[in-house]
């Protein structure tokens, strides 16, 4: 029997922060090692991130990652080995800026930051936005700190085309902010939950799907040929939409409710010990 006949998938997709890298931003020897069997047995491994292809591609670049990755909450599609943004989706910024000044009306005043579309797109926050200990955004801002402007001026916001934006409020979790806000905002805007004390804002009917379908197109592969892994709200779309979604033990509840599996954090090999199991002969 070959690697081919007894792996099930023809795609492994993972999301990034919480999932695929561990808490000091790197991937494991025995992760990389499960990924490398599962392609030499003829599945991809797509990456499918929230972050922007600007604060993406160098991880990718030190992963030696070459293929496809959905960046963005599915807006972007990147293909690593060429360096290209093959297309994005914006959030219209008109639209944007009245459904902000909706929700502070609705709610009280929000603490916003911007991430802009692009290559290089970079990032702006106004002067009541924190980057919280521990989540995506601190992490992002940690790592390219010169593409970040604090700005007491919210038109800066909105100076240039936007993938998305940030929500917080003090005194709200991102939960309870969440649940507050969307009855405001309806269908016109979607608002997801993608990390500690980080709401985001996209364009309506935008999930990491959106990015995912279009990549398994390109690659010639389904829904029903791929597993994938996640850990917060916002990968909810593409576990559900896989033919089998695994959670990592840390992940939120929400995402633990829908998983068809539950792994190994990302800090204990949780995606290795699953390809690992696939892998195997008893598998």
């Amino acid at each position: 029997m070959t690697l081919v006949d007894r792996f099930p998938y023809r795609l492994v997709a993972t999301d990034l922060d919480g999932t695929l890298l561990r808490r000091d931003h790197t991937v494991s020897a025995r992760t990389r090692a499960a990924l490398s069997a599962a392609q030499a047995a003829g599945a991809d491994h797509l990456v499918v991130t929230g972050r922007s292809v600007s604060a993406t591609r160098h991880i990718l670049d030190d992963l030696g990652y070459r293929g496809l990755a959905v960046c963005g909450q599915g807006a972007q599609l990147y293909h690593s080995g060429e360096h290209r943004l093959l297309t994005s989706v914006t959030l219209d910024r008109a639209l944007a800026r009245a459904m902000l000044e909706r929700l502070e009306n609705g709610l009280g005043p929000l603490a916003v930051a911007a991430s802009r579309d692009g290559l290089d797109g970079d990032f702006a926050m106004d002067d009541r936005f924190r980057a919280v200990a521990g989540s995506g955004f601190e992490t992002e801002r940690a790592e390219r700190e010169e593409a970040f402007t604090v700005t007491p001026d919210r038109s800066e916001l909105f100076a240039r085309p936007l993938l998305k934006l940030y929500l917080q409020q003090p005194g709200r979790s991102e939960d309870e902010l969440i649940a507050a806000a969307r009855p405001l905002v309806g269908d016109q805007v979607n608002l997801v939950i993608s990390g500690e004390h980080l709401v985001e804002m996209l364009p309506a009917g935008l999930t990491k799907v959106t990015g995912l379908s279009l990549a398994a197109r390109r690659l010639g592969v389904t829904a029903a040929d791929t597993i994938a892994f996640g850990d917060m709200p916002n990968d909810i779309p593409m576990l559900r939409w896989s033919a089998h979604g695994v959670a990592m033990a840390a992940a939120h509840p929400e995402v633990l409710a829908v998983a068809d599996e539950v792994t190994g954090d990302n800090d204990a090999d949780g995606i290795a010990e699953v390809i690992e199991r696939l892998l195997s002969p008893a598998a």
